[in-house]
């Protein structure tokens, strides 16, 4: 199975030209960066609602 998905993105690789080969080489780059950026941000903001101490600050204070 893997041998064969192998050999038909070096077929691929075959047919298109370089430049073209090149674009989709930074489009796959940019994709990868933007679900790194997003899955940091959510980490972020996992751990953020997660801390206690920001929890308790965050109540009404009330009379």
């Amino acid at each position: 199975m893997l041998g064969r998905i192998a050999q038909a993105t070096v077929a691929f690789l075959k047919r298109e030209d370089g430049p073209t080969a090149v674009e989709y080489a930074v489009v796959l780059a940019l994709i990868i960066a933007v679900i790194i950026s997003v899955s940091g941000i959510g980490n972020t903001t996992s751990s953020t609602y997660a801390n206690p101490q920001l929890l308790n600050s965050a109540k009404p204070g009330g009379s």
